[in-house]
């Protein structure tokens, strides 16, 4: 990618919703001229134009019309897409985070392209410090559960590993490893006292007694004791400022006593949306 001046006139297409949300919180939605379906799930897109994204994208030409000065894009990506995109007059930003820091890394890397360095630092300082007053809370009376987080069911994928990192912020520990495929016997054999559903584009429509009949995990502490919740997945999908309010989320089940009434509590935590 070419190197884009944070004093030119920026015209930015964001094909992920994690850039659009850190875009929006820095104060730079005005540099944005197009954005995916998933972004209004996590930022106040309004009335932007709104296109394909990594994964899925009938054609360019949309994108092409906006006449953007940086298209961004970040995981999930699909080659066929990528090369589509690649094929064209682009410069193409293409993110991949896999930690908290890379998060931070890309919000001082977005901070630095809209000229909004100081408030980049800003925004992680902001996290950091929230993600460590979870981390103190948790300390008084830890619960030291063993948690599965799933990111999608068929084929199952485990939650990316960002997420692992809150759960174990929260008091957990992720028993798989994080942001891969899995199988039912694998989660079975690790015995999650826990299971988050979180899947990706699913918003809260994720369905706790899909677990429940899963016959491979019904001597599972999780599925004996009823504790199978859902996030929404744009709180834990979405490597951004999403992520406070996912942790938030995360603490409270697994910090709550007792069986998992249903999973509306946890689906009605504040909207601020990526595998």
């Amino acid at each position: 990618m070419s190197v884009v001046s944070p004093n030119s006139r920026l015209r930015i297409v964001s094909l992920a919703p994690s850039a659009t949300s850190i875009l929006c919180t820095l104060g730079a939605k005005k540099a944005l001229v197009g954005v995916t379906k998933w972004c209004a799930d996590v930022a106040p897109v309004g009335d932007l134009p709104k296109l394909g994204d990594c994964w899925h994208m009938e054609s360019v030409d949309g994108i092409l019309r906006l006449k953007p000065t940086l298209v961004i894009g970040s995981i999930p990506y699909k080659q066929e897409t990528v090369a589509k995109l690649l094929e064209q007059p682009l410069n193409f930003l293409a993110m991949n985070p896999r930690s908290l820091a890379d998060v931070y890394a890309d919000i001082r890397l977005l901070g630095r392209i809209v000229g909004l360095a100081k408030a980049a630092e800003v925004l992680v300082r902001k996290m950091q410090r929230e993600f460590a007053a979870i981390g103190r809370k948790s300390k008084h009376g830890a619960p030291g559960l063993r948690v599965y987080c799933e990111a999608w069911p068929k084929p199952r994928i485990s939650s990316p590993p960002w997420v692992a990192e809150l759960v174990s912020l929260c008091g957990g520990q992720m028993v798989v490893p994080s942001g891969e495929r899995v199988n039912e016997k694998q989660v079975a054999d690790a015995k999650p006292d826990l299971i988050v559903l979180a899947w990706a584009a699913a918003g809260d429509r994720a369905n706790p007694q899909n677990a429940y009949e899963v016959s491979a995990w019904r001597e599972m502490p999780a599925v004996q004791n009823r504790r199978v919740h859902v996030i929404r997945d744009e709180l834990l999908n979405t490597p951004g400022p999403p992520l406070l309010k996912g942790a938030i989320a995360l603490w409270e089940v697994l910090h709550r006593k007792g069986e998992a009434k249903d999973s509306a509590e946890t689906q009605r935590a504040p909207r601020s949306a990526e595998v």
